[in-house]
């Protein structure tokens, strides 16, 4: 509340010293403010900087509205041009704007993780970057119009900055407030940024009615113009202070706590990004310390309680993934990953957060016939994942190789047999392949017999098979291995002489499994057990973890191993898994057993937990009752001393614990599903969605024509599982066909993923000043055609034709977003970069030149109709503001946009009466119909 009487106190404060110094002006230089009517017809002198006017100049009034039909169309058909172009700039500017770093941060605990930050803060981008983009024509028309009247002033290019400024405020936020259904509203999010931005946009044009007709009446001087120029940075730094509240903690005694952007840790804490919002000290604060981020991007927490609630934006979008992932697996169980990724991806792009980058695009290319920016984009990144994986499989090739690749036998096996298989798609040829034996621990002779020789797989076959012998003796010994290798491989498309000779046409080569090992387990011993390996890890989503209990050095007899779960950090009794345990049971000569746990899926995105499996001391089975009661061995002691020496050997081979007893189970997260979730964050980041990789995209993109049908038919097609495409309507053909030409020319411009789109960034910003350069020949010329004066002209046709996609992308924004901001916030930024940037450079140039050139009165730029559309426009967006923030504040409506439908229709009526009204009267100050004394 204190905000907003703030605003309008600022507001009714500023338009009165432009009035109060407006009369003194009057009194002061009566013989300035009268009215000049200037000759509107068309002569040498109209002469364009590109187009020269349409001779002969005295014609027939048939000829006059001919040539003004020309002149209009052709006005139109840039502003098309302008639309299509500045999409391409927009597209830069985004792929600009959401680049992100990586930062390593060192929580309370001392452990180190390295988290993700935007680099550009949003308030900064949208007043800097994104302005500019959305402002482009207005100042390129400003400043090439300068340069074009011989660095002298005119009306067109001031004009148009004006005129586009009330178009934007008063009819723009008119339909933003008319289109939000019934009952519904949208408040401005960042209000502290608004507030600073409508003072500015203000003080902007009150500004520059006191350089003109209060500081040097009639002349802008050096200092006033360059003044101009720096308060854009100005705007920007205050803008950027107030998002953060930098300086605020200076001066309150209250705590604060930063906010960085990350990824959630295994432990639950946040790493935040955003606002550094100030927080009141008091007992209920959770928030008890602060974040430092030392030179070097290194960040450290000190003691504090994160609050849970504060989410990053990375995190929220990571759980509305996460989320919408869930839901679509439950209701779509058949489909397979790659479509829900798309999916979800489509759901959640159309309910998150989007610059004015984005809606400005999408308006474009629905107007343009391109169709749904989000759903044809989403569809592309799939169609390039297919494209790969396609890709990925053609370079595959024929192998031979051991499967499997390890074999475990018991010493009386006597002989078995070793698999060779031969893979690929084209197996009409020879392969020939040698292969030997080789000793590890286990020699030939005394444990198996040597194998060497060669395979020959002819047209067509798969499989072959080498017998091995394995020597069967009475001594005790510990387990052995020896190995078989493949080597040599040879390819023929014809039998016998070629063997020896490779054909290298054909692609076929050995696999990754060349050598296969064979471990001769001894069969002399009952064995010792132990976990094949001390620690094993699982995603969250594989159901049952197995994990393998090995018996070496021996194999003989039935033994029975119990075993149990233990908890780690991963909780037993289904939370994190469920509770096993029992008693493994060896066969005779059986090798390994498996104990299986079910692991319980939360899909979790980031996870590490563990939990532990434990095995206890190994019992030979002696016989079962006739009851079926198991009685083991041991259940006999018998006194050493009174043993035989067979009886004693015997005790030494009775089953016994190896050195792994316990094995740690690691639950991570699911790599499926975290990959799917990182994929949904890279191809839904708008720079990423937006961008283009090559040229021949870039074309195929400008001369294909898609359906512009509305957002929420297509969310209804792709809930019930990916219906059929939208066609193209009749009117997107039509406009397809009318911006053809745009397209294919603009797709000359360097594809957005060139030098991080700084490359499609500068030449976008030629072509919009080329176009621009042609746009202020054809409204002088219309204007001088149909007799209606530059400053006429620029007021309404051409801040009307520079405005519209901005109409059309803030009416998408109000409807589309949660909140105002986008639709209602960057207005008045846009307004305030305009003059900033439209007048400072331009003025600057101007005046400096003249400045060297030593012209008597210096820069002369007249007052007249510019001075009253300028505080005309001041008192009308005074109005405006107003009422937006009564609105706000009110009780019966508690919205900028929407609200009752009495109230919003009211509204609408009201700004768009303000447009017309600033139109109307302008026009009749141009023309002289009245002096107000300017």
């Amino acid at each position: 509340m204190a905000f907003s009487k703030g605003l309008i106190f600022v507001l009714f404060l500023g338009i009165f010293c432009v009035y109060s110094e407006a009369s003194g002006s009057l009194n002061e230089t009566e013989d300035r403010t009268k009215c000049r009517p200037r000759g509107s017809g068309c002569s040498p002198r109209k002469d364009g900087l590109l187009l020269p006017c349409w001779r002969p100049f005295e014609t027939t009034t048939a000829d006059y509205v001919a040539r003004g039909c020309v002149y209009f169309f052709a006005l139109c058909y840039m502003f098309l041009g302008v639309s299509i172009v500045s999409d391409r700039f927009m597209s830069a500017i985004e792929m600009i704007t959401s680049q992100e770093k990586q930062v390593t941060v060192t929580r309370p605990n001392g452990e180190k993780a390295v988290v993700t930050v935007q680099i550009w803060n949003e308030t900064v981008s949208n007043l800097t970057l994104m302005a500019l983009g959305s402002s482009a024509p207005e100042i390129m028309l400003s400043v090439i119009e300068i340069i074009s009247r011989n660095f002298e002033s005119g009306d067109l290019g001031p004009g148009t900055i004006v005129g586009s400024a009330a178009f934007n405020l008063f009819c723009i936020i008119s339909i933003c407030v008319y289109v939000i259904p019934d009952g519904e509203g949208r408040r401005i999010e960042h209000l502290r940024v608004f507030v600073c931005t409508a003072s500015w946009s203000v003080f902007a044009y009150i500004w520059l009615y006191l350089i003109i007709a209060v500081f040097s009446p009639n002349e802008v001087e050096v200092w006033e113009a360059g003044v101009t120029f720096a308060f854009f940075p100005l705007l920007v730094i205050i803008a950027y202070i107030t998002d953060r509240k930098i300086f605020f903690m200076r001066f309150l005694q209250k705590k604060y706590t930063a906010h960085y952007t990350g990824t959630p840790e295994p432990n639950g804490d946040q790493i935040q990004n955003g606002d550094v919002e100030m927080q009141k000290h008091h007992e209920k604060n959770n928030h008890e310390g602060n974040l430092l981020s030392n030179h070097d991007g290194h960040v450290t927490f000190k003691e504090s309680k994160m609050n849970l609630a504060d989410l990053s934006s990375s995190d929220q979008h990571k759980r509305e993934f996460m989320k919408k992932l869930a839901e679509l697996k439950e209701h779509h169980p058949d489909l397979d990953m790659d479509k829900l990724e798309q999916m979800a991806a489509y759901e959640v792009v159309q309910n998150q957060h989007k610059s004015r980058a984005y809606y400005r695009i999408a308006a474009t290319r629905k107007m343009t016939g391109g169709g749904n920016v989000l759903k044809k984009n989403l569809e592309k990144k799939a169609h390039e994942k297919d494209h790969a994986h396609i890709e990925e499989e053609e370079e595959s090739f024929t192998k031979v190789h051991f499967d499997p690749e390890i074999y475990t036998v018991m010493e009386n096996v006597g002989s078995f047999e070793v698999t060779v298989t031969r893979i690929g798609d084209d197996l009409d040829f020879f392969t020939y392949v040698d292969f030997e034996t080789i000793d590890g621990s286990a020699n030939q002779g005394s444990d198996f017999h040597y194998a060497a020789g060669t395979l020959v797989f002819k047209p067509g076959e798969t499989v072959k098979e080498i017998t091995l012998h394995i020597v069967d003796d009475d001594v005790f010994e510990e387990d052995e291995h020896f190995s078989v290798k493949l080597s040599n491989l040879r390819n023929s498309k014809s039998p016998g002489k070629d063997k020896f000779h490779n054909d290298p046409s054909i692609n076929c080569r050995l696999g990754k499994t060349d050598e296969v090992v064979i471990t001769i387990l001894d069969d002399d011993h009952c064995g010792v057990f132990c976990f094949e390996e001390e620690e094993v890890t699982c995603p969250e989503n594989c159901g049952e973890v197995k994990i393998r209990v090995a018996r070496h050095s021996g194999a003989r007899g039935n033994i029975h191993v119990p075993f149990l779960t233990i908890d780690g950090t991963a909780k037993g009794g289904g939370v994190d898994y469920v509770d096993a345990f029992g008693e493994l049971e060896y066969t005779n000569d059986q090798t390994y057993c498996t104990i299986t746990v079910k692991i319980i899926d939360d899909e979790e995105y980031q996870k590490l937990e563990h939990f532990y499996v434990e095995i206890g001391n190994p019992r030979q089975v002696a016989r079962k009752s006739s009851t079926g009661t198991v009685i083991y061995e041991d259940d006999f002691v018998k006194d050493e001393s009174k043993m035989t020496d067979e009886e004693l050997i015997a005790t030494q081979g009775k089953p016994k614990l190896g050195a792994v007893t316990r094995c740690k189970v690691n639950i991570t997260e699911s790599k499926e599903f975290t990959g799917a979730v990182d994929r949904l964050l890279k191809n839904t980041n708008m720079g990423e969605l937006l961008s283009t990789s090559s040229w021949t995209e870039q074309f195929i993109e400008a001369i294909s024509v898609s359906a512009g049908g509305d957002d929420d038919d297509d969310e209804e097609g792709d809930e019930e599982g990916g219906g059929e495409p939208s066609m193209p309507s009749c009117m997107d053909y039509v406009m397809h066909f009318l911006t053809v030409f745009w397209k294919v020319l603009f797709a000359f411009i360097p594809p957005t993923n060139i030098m991080g789109g700084w490359a499609c960034f500068v030449f976008s910003i030629g072509g919009i000043g080329a176009l621009t350069a042609v746009i202020g020949d054809l409204a002088s010329h219309f204007g001088c055609t149909v007799g209606l004066k530059d400053a006429v002209t620029a007021i309404s046709f051409v801040a009307l034709g520079t405005s519209v996609p901005d109409t059309f992308a803030s009416k998408t924004a109000a409807v589309g977003d949660k909140t105002a901001d986008a639709s209602v916030g960057n207005v008045t930024g846009s307004n305030a970069v305009n003059v900033f940037l439209g007048i400072g450079i331009a003025w600057s140039v101007a005046s400096i030149y003249h400045k060297i050139k030593g012209t008597p009165g210096g820069f002369a730029v007249q007052p007249g109709a510019l001075g009253f559309s300028v505080t005309l426009f001041c008192i009308l967006a005074s109005i405006c503001i107003t009422v937006l923030v009564i609105r706000r504040v009110h009780k019966s409506v508690g919205f900028e946009l929407g609200g009752p439908r009495k109230i919003k229709i009211a509204t609408s009526i009201l700004f768009f009466g303000l447009w017309v009204t600033y139109v109307l009267m302008s026009a009749l100050v141009a023309y002289c119909v009245f002096d107000p004394g300017f």
